[in-house]
C-alpha cells in the first residue's frame, strides 16, 4: 500500500512538473513574440503615414503591411495595389459562392457542350480542372480566353465612355449607375465599400481554405465531402 502511494505521489508531481513546464515555455513564446512585434513609428518619420488612414486599415491588424510593399510608395502605387486587391477579392467571392452553389446541387440547367454534358455532370472545384472527370481541353481554353478578354479589355481598360474618370480604384462603372451611387453619402459610401474589401479580403482567405481541404479529402460542414 505504501509502494502504490508513493507512486501515486510521483506521478502527481510529475504530472504538475510538466504542467508547469508547460506553462513555462508558453510564457518564454508570448514573451518572445512580444520582443518581436514591430515598434511604432513616429508620425514624421515614415512615409507609409501617408497610408495609415486609408480604407481597409482598420482594427484589428490597423495599417498592416508586413512584405513592406508600400516602403516608399507613391499614391499611384498604393491606388494601384487597391486596385488590384479589389478585383482578387471580387473573383475570389465569385469562386467561393461557385463552390457552395455546385456542391449544395445548384446547377446551371442544360448541358455544357454539343456532345450532350450536362452541367451537373462535372465535378466542384479543382476536380473540374484537373484529373480524370475534368472539363475538356477547349473547355478550359475558353475560360482562360475570357479571363484574358476581361483583364486586358475591360479591367485595364482606360478609354472611359466621354471621359468618365473612376471615383476610386476599382470603380469600373465607366459611367453607368452615377445617380445611385452619388445618392450616398460619404460616410456611407466608405462604409459600403470596406464591406466590399473585407468580403473580398474573407472570401480570398476561404476559397483557398476550400482549394486545401478538397487535396485533404475534407468532410467540411454544410458543404459536406470535398
Amino acid at each position: 500500500l505504501l509502494r502504490s502511494t508513493t507512486h501515486k505521489y510521483r506521478q502527481k508531481n510529475k504530472t504538475i512538473s510538466t504542467m508547469m513546464k508547460s506553462v513555462a515555455v508558453i510564457a518564454a513564446t508570448l514573451a518572445t513574440a512580444s520582443a518581436f512585434a514591430p515598434a511604432q513609428i513616429g508620425q514624421s518619420s515614415t512615409q507609409l503615414d501617408a497610408f495609415q488612414n486609408e480604407l481597409g486599415a482598420q482594427a484589428p491588424l490597423g495599417f498592416f503591411d508586413p512584405l513592406g510593399m508600400l516602403d516608399d510608395a507613391d499614391q499611384a502605387r498604393f491606388d494601384r495595389l487597391r486596385f488590384v486587391e479589389l478585383k482578387h477579392g471580387r473573383i475570389a467571392m465569385l469562386a467561393f459562392l461557385g463552390q457552395i452553389a455546385t456542391r449544395s446541387g445548384h446547377y446551371l440547367d442544360g448541358n455544357i457542350d454539343y456532345a450532350g454534358h450536362a452541367f451537373s455532370s462535372y465535378p466542384s472545384g479543382l476536380a473540374a480542372l484537373v484529373g480524370p472527370d475534368a472539363i475538356p481541353k477547349d473547355g478550359l481554353a475558353q475560360i482562360v480566353a475570357l479571363i484574358f478578354f476581361l483583364e486586358f479589355g475591360v479591367m485595364d481598360n482606360v478609354k472611359w465612355n466621354g471621359g468618365w474618370e473612376p471615383e476610386f480604384p476599382g470603380d469600373l462603372r465607366n459611367g453607368l449607375g452615377v445617380a445611385s451611387w452619388d445618392r450616398f453619402s460619404d460616410a456611407s459610401k466608405a462604409r459600403k465599400r470596406g464591406i466590399e474589401l473585407n468580403n473580398g479580403r474573407a472570401a480570398m482567405m476561404g476559397i483557398l481554405g476550400l482549394m486545401v481541404h478538397e487535396q485533404l479529402g475534407t468532410d467540411m460542414p454544410i458543404i459536406g465531402q470535398l
